[in-house]
C-alpha cells in the first residue's frame, strides 16, 4: 500500500485526545456511509482490529494511520492519536449496554470452565491478548441467525523461579 504523506486539514477537526479521535473517525465513517468491513477493506487491514484501533484501544502504524485519514478526508491530528499507544482500561463497573453486558455474562457463567479446561488442554498458563486476533462473523441459520466470536490468543505458560 503506497500513502501520500499528506493529510486533507477539516477545520474544527483537530485531535488531542482519544476520545475526540473517536468521536471525529465515527462521525466521518457515518457521513461516508461507510462499514467497519468498508474500511479494513480499503486499508487491507483486519476489521475487528481497525474497529478497535479506531474506537481507542490498539494503535496503527504510521502507514495504516495516515490511509485511513485519507480516506475518511480527516486530519492528521488523527492520525497522531491513531499512532498513540492506548491506556486499555475501562470501567469496572458491570456495563448496562445488553451486547456487552452478555459478554460478561457469558465470562460470569463460563470463565470457571474456559479456565479449567484450558488448564487440561494446555497446563497452567493463559490465553494471550497481545499475541491475539478476534473475529466477529455472522452465520445465518433457519431458527435465528447466530454471533460467531472467534477469539484466537497465543497460550503462555507460567514459569516459576
Amino acid at each position: 500500500m503506497t500513502v501520500a504523506m499528506t493529510v486533507p486539514v477539516h477545520v474544527g477537526s483537530q485531535a488531542t485526545t482519544k476520545q475526540e479521535m473517536t468521536s471525529l473517525i465515527v462521525a466521518a465513517k457515518k457521513a461516508k456511509g461507510l462499514s467497519w468491513k468498508d474500511i479494513a477493506d480499503e486499508l487491507n487491514v483486519g476489521e475487528t482490529w481497525i474497529c478497535s484501533a479506531c474506537l481507542g484501544m490498539n494503535s496503527t502504524t504510521e502507514e495504516v494511520a495516515l490511509a485511513l485519514c485519507k480516506f475518511l478526508e480527516l486530519d492528521a491530528s488523527v492520525a497522531t492519536m491513531l499512532q498513540e499507544f492506548p491506556h486499555k482500561a475501562w470501567e469496572k463497573a458491570i456495563p448496562q449496554d445488553p451486547v456487552v453486558y452478555r459478554l460478561y455474562e457469558i465470562v460470569g457463567v463460563y470463565g470457571d470452565t474456559i479456565k479449567e479446561i484450558i488448564g487440561e488442554k494446555f497446563g497452567d498458563g493463559i490465553m494471550s491478548a497481545i499475541d491475539f486476533s478476534m473475529d466477529i462473523a455472522k452465520e445465518e441459520n433457519p431458527k435465528g441467525d447466530r454471533v460467531v466470536l472467534t477469539l484466537n490468543g497465543k497460550f503462555l505458560k507460567y514459569s516459576s523461579w
